[in-house]
């Protein structure tokens, strides 16, 4: 479990992300990331939630027409 300090930046707050995870999820600067709230409090992501349910849709019309788009992509 990794620790994070708040700090004030001005009306709000502001924290630094470890080098570790910035390597690990390929961070960038300017990046956006995705604040999911839970009952347990938020998940902060780099991955759009949106376009994984996007990814999902797709994958299942993939696989019910995989034949129709295999002959479509000919």
């Amino acid at each position: 479990m990794k620790y994070i300090k708040l700090r004030k930046v001005g009306n709000s707050f502001g924290f630094t992300v470890p080098k570790e995870l910035i390597e690990k999820y390929n961070l960038k600067e300017g990046e956006n990331l995705h604040v999911i709230e839970n009952n347990d409090g938020f998940t902060l992501t780099p991955y759009n939630p949106e376009f994984k349910k996007w990814a999902n849709a797709f994958d299942k019309t993939n696989k019910k027409y995989k034949n129709t788009l295999k002959e479509l992509s000919k």
